[in-house]
């Protein structure tokens, strides 16, 4: 055994773990000193859903009949989950960009967690999106917008969004590290993503979709996950929608998270 390795066996777990939490931090430090100079994401995660908002409250809107809100209110909780879901794959694009340029190569001749290079994208991605929500709460109040939600409901709301921007940029890592260049993995974010937000019922009820698909698209996690926002919003009854879609969020990170962990190894002993 090398010397190197006996010193590490020899740290105690607690202070392995304190120092993966700090280089974490480092990392997404990083990466969000460099999201203001990232214009194009900036555009793509803002410009996108005030389109959509506008597109769906003005032009289709008044088309589309939903008898328990009004469409505003219901859309909104659709808005807000397609945003952190096609948004939180930003940082398999980071991520990409930084295996291109030889950045992870660097990284891995430094004394740091390598944790750190996964989570620290991740946590920015996640910072990044509550600040997205925060544009389209507001814009979604000026075009009418009227939630009904306690405080201990906004909570529960933010939270779920949270996790699923959480869970959905682990999904973006592990497309990062299979196909390793930024242009495809947006691609990808787009094939993979879309048609689970639009196949769901965040812009329509599942109701008016043909019966051989309302199966499908009711126990899939996106629309698992938007009705839980939406109940929460609009003080429904969720019943036990929110911790579903908490399931969901822990599946796929139960999943991704430790594919992404493999992925990373053997790119590392490559």
């Amino acid at each position: 055994m090398s010397t190197s390795a006996i010193t590490l066996d020899a740290v105690p777990v607690y202070r392995r773990l304190y120092w993966a939490l700090v280089d974490a931090l480092v990392v997404t430090r990083r990466h969000l000193l460099h999201i203001p100079q990232q214009h194009e994401q900036w555009i793509s995660a803002t410009v996108q859903p005030i389109i959509f908002v506008l597109l769906f409250r003005y032009v289709f809107g008044g088309a589309i009949q939903t008898p328990e809100a009004s469409y505003i209110n219901f859309l909104m909780a659709g808005i807000f989950v397609q945003s952190v879901v096609m948004e939180g794959m930003t940082g398999g694009i980071g991520l990409a960009h930084d295996l291109k340029r030889g950045i992870i190569d660097r990284f891995r001749t430094l004394p740091m967690a390598p944790s750190a290079v996964l989570t620290g994208p991740i946590v920015a991605d996640t910072l990044r999106n509550l600040f997205v929500i925060g544009v389209m709460l507001m814009l979604g109040l000026a075009v009418g917008f009227r939630p009904q939600a306690s405080a201990l409901a906004w909570c529960g709301a933010i939270g779920l969004l949270v996790a699923t921007s959480f869970a959905v940029s682990w999904v973006g890592s592990v497309v990062a590290l299979l196909v390793r260049d930024p242009e495809a993995v947006q691609v990808m974010s787009f094939v993979v993503m879309m048609p689970l937000a639009f196949a769901s019922s965040a812009f329509v009820p599942v109701e008016t979709m043909p019966g051989w698909l309302q199966p499908i698209v009711r126990h899939q996690p996106v629309t698992v996950i938007v009705d839980a926002v939406r109940g929460l919003l609009l003080g429904q009854s969720t019943g036990a929608a929110p911790w579903q879609a908490l399931a969901w969020c822990a599946a796929i990170v139960a999943v991704c998270a430790p594919l992404s962990v493999v992925l990373y190894r053997r790119l590392s002993r490559a």
